[in-house]
């Protein structure tokens, strides 16, 4: 299985769970950039939400 990446706007790689921020709200969840806070697609956020650097 490959490994998913996303490069945000603001320039960081996002690889793993440790990358992103967790946003409760709602009934969904959803995910920003751990570095600059832009909202990551959900998609592309649930998938690097499993992935743990190993």
């Amino acid at each position: 299985m490959s490994r998913t990446t996303y490069q945000c706007q603001c320039g960081a790689t996002l690889r793993f769970r440790q990358d992103l921020t967790p946003e409760r709200g709602g009934t969904s969840r959803s995910w920003t950039c751990g570095d600059c806070g832009l909202p990551v697609p959900g998609v592309v956020a649930e998938k690097l939400s499993h992935q743990h650097p190993s």
